[in-house]
């Protein structure tokens, strides 16, 4: 099947330009000193009726208003929009709005939290340019709309963004099967096999297959597994997630190799001591650690499932990278997203000046994401938008939709790490919870010696 048309439109190189302060009585003089600093101003961006997103907001000083004076910054905002949302945009003349503020970033709106909104800018964006290529929107100097001149620098960048798209049927300890989704399209591609163990260590990483365990292939699990800090007996361990293709051969394994322990004297995974999955991938008939995602519950909060995911470039598991980390509610839910937006080329346009550097990219989890585009996906093209998923909160039948950039999915088994990584996630949420909650009948441990496979039935 074919991937999944998205687009996604983003705004960066944001500058805001205050006037000359040859009028000491003018209002904004009064207001807003010229000595402020840059962090003393932020902005809200919305896309027609989309969810806004904030960004700092640095400022020009008056010695560099030329007008050639060209802003490079991080991205500040990126709107993705599969095709039926992006089609209903085009109806309705799609407009960018920034609101500036004053005050703290992230700040409410108006006087309320110290902040202040000082203008607006509305942009119509005329997007049917960007259906099959890269096109700069806009890219320049805008008035506030304030007598006193203060202007805001905009690029807006639309470009087409394919991906292919995930549905598990249920949730992942019911082993569920995957789909691809292709519009009303539905087509079985993975089965997702869900153990409990009672043990862990290498035997968590074996599956029902005849991919061989060489002393070699269990050499760097001790440095990856951990040990328990906290003796206490209430613990969860032993969870695993195989995926299969439909030829039933395993492509990928979710395998939580340190368990979810409460810290002494509570009943909860703090971030000093999180439990953590191995995300691995077949290679050379044995598995390949890819990648390592700890999940912990945030300081203060019983609702706030924190997480960080890491590379694993290497089996010696010495050089890691973390790509994302970040928090999502355990009672709501919200998405899981890894967008590394790196240097970002100028788009074909020889008056564009367009460049968004080496940037952070808005991850929509609700609490805010640390990025850093270091190229490591294999088989990859380094960059961009990698994946999301969405996650319910944990009294919800919980059927991820997982969207993978189609750059970084060259194989089946690049797809598959992507799905075992989002069943990691899910099943973090549960796995988070405060131990003086019970867990669903197909998360709890067996008493066996044994391992024994859970029933989803």
């Amino acid at each position: 099947m074919d991937p999944c048309p998205f687009h996604r439109v983003l705004v960066g190189n944001l500058s805001l330009k205050l006037p000359q302060p040859s009028a000491p009585s003018s209002s904004f003089s009064t207001i807003h000193p010229p000595s402020s600093s840059s962090s003393s101003f932020f902005c809200k961006i919305k896309l027609s009726n989309l969810p806004s997103q904030q960004a700092s907001l640095p400022l020009i000083s008056p010695p560099d208003h030329s007008p050639d004076r060209r802003p490079s910054q991080p991205l500040a905002a990126c709107f993705s929009l599969p095709r039926p949302l992006l089609e209903k945009l085009l109806l309705q003349n799609p407009t960018l709005k920034v609101e500036v503020y004053r005050g703290r970033f992230g700040g409410a709106c108006g006087l309320v939290g110290g902040s202040k909104l000082i203008g607006k800018v509305y942009l119509p964006l005329d997007l049917r340019r960007a259906d099959s290529r890269a096109v700069s929107v806009h890219d320049g100097w805008l008035d506030l709309g304030r007598k006193s001149g203060e202007k805001l620098h905009v690029s807006v960048r639309a470009e087409p963004d394919p991906r292919f798209v995930f549905e598990f049927e249920k949730e992942p300890e019911c082993s569920p099967q995957v789909f691809q989704v292709q519009g009303s399209v539905k087509q079985p591609v993975f089965t997702c096999n869900f153990s409990c163990r009672n043990n862990v260590g290498d035997r968590n990483l074996r599956s029902r297959s005849s991919l061989s365990e060489t002393s070699t292939s269990r050499s760097w699990i001790p440095s990856l597994v951990g040990h328990d800090k906290d003796p206490h007996s209430k613990e969860r361990k032993g969870w695993s997630v195989t995926i299969h293709d439909l030829s039933g051969s395993p492509v990928a394994v979710a395998s939580m190799v340190t368990p979810f322990v409460p810290s002494p004297g509570s009943d909860r995974v703090n971030r000093s001591n999180p439990g953590a999955w191995l995300i691995l991938r077949p290679a050379h008939g044995t598995w390949s650690p890819w990648g390592r995602l700890e999940a912990w519950l945030e300081h203060g909060s019983s609702d706030m499932l924190s997480y960080r995911f890491k590379l694993l470039p290497d089996t010696t598991a010495t050089n890691t990278a973390t790509v994302v980390n970040s928090s999502i509610s355990i009672k709501t839910g919200g998405k899981f997203t890894i967008d590394l937006t790196t240097s970002v080329s100028p788009v074909s346009s020889p008056s564009s000046s367009i460049d968004f550097g080496s940037g952070l990219s808005w991850s929509g989890s609700g609490s805010g994401s640390d990025f850093v585009g270091l190229g490591l996906w294999p088989n990859s093209v380094p960059g961009g938008f990698v994946m999301s998923s969405t996650m319910q909160g944990v009294d919800k039948a919980s059927k991820p939709q997982v969207e993978v950039g189609v750059q970084h999915v060259k194989c089946t088994e690049d797809a598959a790490a992507f799905v075992a990584l989002a069943a990691a996630v899910d099943l973090s949420m549960d796995a988070c919870r405060l131990f003086s909650q019970k867990l669903r009948a197909e998360l709890r441990q067996q008493s066996q010696d044994s391992a024994i496979w859970c029933d989803t039935n």
